[in-house]
């Protein structure tokens, strides 16, 4: 589908909240923060759940598995969705749906209830495909790549701020309020619920799908395709081996990513000794803060790798889109095998910070390349993409859920990290495409050139 009146700058107009555009980056990559935020906020309070609720090693490893293997399918049906009845209202009902196991995950007893309530929460982590889905129709190809990435990247950044943050609301749940250990971990997690519930109701009033409009007013005025193409279009995109090609890239980007989250302040605390010589408020509290440094990262590494492939699309075209994933992912498995080995602090959070770097650019990098790959299916081929991070996520998880020294794990994630970067080079354009999209880049910057001129 074609859509008019895309932005062609993103810095210039960030703060003109009248456009719809600038209206849907920054509500899109705020929902995505807060779901983020929700989605891993158990993660670095674990220490006490599992003291809690009695868990095992391998009842964690469980845990991390059933906190992203829903969003899989999630993932998939958002994307099929958004094409149907538009990014406003998918992001409605998911926000507002999605935060009833976030705030109903303190009803957990048991280790079996809370792997079901982790189960439930990963839903929410579809947000993602609904937040690329929305910036790619609101911008222009001269800047989509770094408004993907951004939005992306700064909601991604809610898994950062999760690990520093959710210690702290504990921390104040116990000691201002005093409701105790069991009770803490709970109340926190009732609080990032209602915040998700909120946001969903602001987005229905907020945004609205298009710079023209919303879907269902350019259907009725015949500037969109019926529903019913949907289906075809769907199936057409599963043929497309691009989109498989790009599903193993973005398991290996945001797939690690995901797992790391789900691992890393409880890494820390079990296999450094500064940490386990620490009681387990100020091990929790220490180990969050140093995790969250991984997150962080999102503020800009995910919009660098969106610039930087945008600028490699401007000089070379789709293939240097290719070239430059390529290259970054390349670097992210070197850079977590080398993190891997790391067993001194002051060692291993430098590693850690390089490791990043390269993770979130290369995820930045694979959705300046997603927009191109079939404008008529745009939610279909985003939702399958990004349905490859969480099953590469589920994939990880199976090397934490035994009896394996982690250390090990992240090694052998490494490795295989490197070996599929070579899947990039699966993402092929035919010459008639690579023509349009130099042809579509001429036309926004000449936009972009107009709309400078007049403001001048």
């Amino acid at each position: 589908m074609e859509i008019r009146h895309k932005a062609t700058v993103l810095w210039a107009d960030f703060f003109k909240l009248k456009m719809p555009q600038i209206r849907a980056f920054h509500m899109s990559w705020f929902a995505f923060f807060l779901c983020f935020f929700a989605w891993f906020g158990i993660a670095p309070l674990m220490t006490v759940v599992r003291e809690d609720l009695n868990l095992t090693q391998s009842q964690i490893g469980w845990s991390i598995i059933a906190s992203v293997a829903i969003t899989v399918l999630a993932r998939l049906f958002i994307g099929w969705l958004c094409d149907r009845i538009g990014p406003r209202l998918a992001y409605t009902w998911l926000l507002i749906l999605g935060s009833l196991p976030v705030m109903s995950i303190g009803l957990a007893t048991n280790a079996w209830t809370f792997i079901l309530a982790r189960l439930l929460i990963g839903m929410i982590g579809a947000a993602f495909v609904v937040t690329q889905y929305h910036t790619s129709i609101m911008f222009a190809p001269n800047i989509i790549g770094t408004a993907n990435a951004t939005s992306a990247g700064w909601g991604n950044l809610g898994g950062g701020v999760t690990q520093c943050a959710m210690p702290v609301v504990f921390a104040t749940m116990v000691g201002v309020f005093g409701l105790g250990t069991a009770w803490g971990w709970r109340v926190s997690m009732l609080l990032a619920g209602l915040v998700c519930l909120l946001t969903g109701i602001a987005y229905l009033f907020i945004t609205q799908d298009t710079p023209e409009g919303n879907f269902k007013a350019l259907r009725a005025a015949g500037k969109l395709p019926p529903r019913a193409e949907n289906q075809h279009d769907f199936i057409d995109t599963c043929k497309d081996y691009r989109v498989w090609a790009l599903f193993l890239v973005y398991g290996s980007c945001f797939g690690i990513e995901l797992t790391i989250n789900n691992v890393l302040a409880l890494y820390f605390a079990d296999y450094f000794d500064y940490f386990r010589q620490m009681d387990t408020g100020t091990a929790l509290r220490t180990a969050g803060m140093v995790a969250a440094l991984f997150g962080l990262m999102n503020l800009f590494a995910r919009t660098l790798g969106g610039a930087l492939g945008d600028r490699f699309g401007a000089h070379w075209g789709l293939r240097g889109r290719v070239m430059f994933l390529f290259m970054v992912l390349f670097c992210e498995g070197l850079a977590l095998m080398f993190f891997s080995q790391m067993n001194v602090l002051l060692l291993a959070i430098p590693s850690l910070i390089l490791f990043s770097l390269f993770v979130q650019m290369a995820e930045g990098a694979t959705f300046s390349i997603v927009p191109f790959i079939n404008k008529n299916s745009l939610g279909s081929v985003s939702g399958i993409v990004g349905a490859g991070g969480n099953a590469g996520a589920v994939a990880a998880g199976f090397l934490f859920q035994g009896t394996l020294l982690w250390p090990t794990a992240l090694l052998i994630l490494g490795g295989t990290v490197t070996l599929c970067s070579f899947f990039a080079f699966g993402v092929t354009f035919s010459p008639e495409a690579e023509k349009q999209a130099r042809q579509e880049h001429a036309q926004a910057l000449s936009r972009q050139k107009q709309a400078t001129l007049q403001a001048a």
